[in-house]
């Protein structure tokens, strides 16, 4: 089918999608505000939160909305592989748990243990699209990580939102069809959310937000590795390495404090900093370190393994001296 292949290489198509997007995630973000003031659905301010007024959350349906209506669309109309159903499935298991659980809390474990079915999903959707072994395995662990760490990192206004969008637009120039249009609609639906959210939050994400967007963000990710020779895998990964480095070390560094490392807390180090220096400020700068490491990977594709690791070592060893000034 030449005229849909040709279609999704359109800027006319792909600069609509975003638009589209744009707009659905911020109706959908304006109707979660009056739906959680009719619902009592409001994070309230406390030791464990970085925010000082009760504000609404469920912010991110709009958001689940435009990217899993456009996921449906492609499905239906036959314009991709009928594997992306598992996808989606995923996605609406991520999606539908966080709902569940803005409005009436759930256990840590199991959420985990939805979220690592949902995992199972995207890996069965990789495998079943032709890709070899370690990807797949490698599609289920991120989806793990990465919806957690997104979970995690979603404590102050615009932060979440705006590391998925860069993360998106990143994406978007390095691969094709399908995953380029999920990635520029997820882009448009993160725009579309964060003037609601940033720089004053009138609505959070939300844990229906903020679990599909590192859903999201894994399943680009996995379409990058089945499309790219494992030597630029490492590459891929530069756009959510400020929140898989601020993550990942608090993780570490609260194990081996022996603290329970599930349960909410301040200490990761965007919170520390977001008490010195207020929200805004705090995610510029994270954008700012995303939107250079975007570009860096852009820059470094031609370079190769080699190269390329230098510079992921570099930054991940000045994410490790930064990181360690917030403690």
């Amino acid at each position: 089918m030449p005229w849909f292949e040709s279609a999704f290489e359109s800027p006319a198509l792909l600069a609509s999608a975003f638009v589209l997007a744009a707009s659905v995630s911020a109706l959908g973000s304006a109707w979660a505000i009056a739906h959680a003031h009719r619902n009592d659905l409001f994070d309230q301010p406390g030791e464990r939160r970085s925010h000082d007024t009760p504000t609404p959350r469920g912010g991110g349906v709009g958001i689940v909305v435009a990217t899993l209506a456009t996921m449906l669309i492609v499905i239906w109309t036959g314009l991709t592989s009928a594997s992306w159903w598992w996808a989606a499935g995923g996605l609406v298991l991520v999606a539908a748990t966080g709902w569940w659980d803005d409005h009436r809390p759930l256990p840590a474990w199991p959420r985990l243990l939805v979220h690592a079915i949902a995992a199972a999903c995207l890996a069965g959707a990789v495998h079943l699209q032709g890709a070899d072994g370690v990807v797949v395995i490698t599609a289920f662990a991120m989806t793990l990580v990465l919806v957690n760490a997104w979970n995690f990192m979603d404590g102050i206004n615009g932060l979440a939102a705006s590391q998925a969008m860069l993360c998106a637009l990143g994406f978007a120039m390095v691969l094709g069809d399908v995953p380029r249009l999920l990635a520029l609609v997820l882009a448009g639906a993160c725009l579309g959310f964060l003037p609601f959210n940033f720089p004053r939050a009138r609505i959070f994400l939300g844990d229906v937000g903020s679990g599909a967007l590192g859903y999201l963000v894994a399943m680009l990710l996995a379409a990058g590795f089945a499309s790219h020779p494992p030597a630029s895998w490492p590459l891929l990964l530069l756009p959510a390495a400020a929140m898989l480095a601020d993550t990942g070390l608090t993780l570490i560094w609260r194990m081996r404090r022996g603290e329970r490392w599930w349960q909410p807390h301040v200490q990761h180090a965007y919170q520390q900093w977001s008490r010195s220096f207020g929200h805004a400020r705090v995610s510029l700068g994270y954008a700012t370190f995303s939107g250079v490491a975007a570009m860096a990977m852009l820059a470094l594709m031609p370079v190769g393994y080699v190269g390329g690791t230098g510079v992921i070592v570099a930054l991940l060893l000045v994410c490790l001296a930064v990181w360690s000034r917030s403690r």
